[in-house]
């Protein structure tokens, strides 16, 4: 869910920067502007399609990386706590 505010913040703040409300994003991109605060908002849960028409309009794409923190399984805790 943090991933999806972090996101909703970068998009809103892009939107802003070109100056258009979500009304007028929402007419060019075709994507209802109750989705367009879902999605601003990190609420939006619905169709990945939507999702990229409405970050594309923006002039932003989609992109899948590795997660940043993961937590360490049992096996790996030794490295995190070594004896000493």
């Amino acid at each position: 869910m943090f991933a999806r505010i972090e996101s909703g913040k970068i998009i809103a703040q892009k939107r802003k920067e070109l100056g258009k409300t979500q009304k007028v994003l929402a007419e060019e991109t075709n994507v209802n502007k109750s989705i367009i605060s879902q999605i601003e908002n990190g609420k939006f849960s619905g169709s990945l399609r939507v999702y990229e028409k409405y970050i594309n309009g923006l002039g932003l794409e989609l992109a899948v990386r590795p997660i940043k923190s993961k937590i360490p399984d049992f096996d790996n805790l030794h490295h995190l706590f070594p004896d000493e």
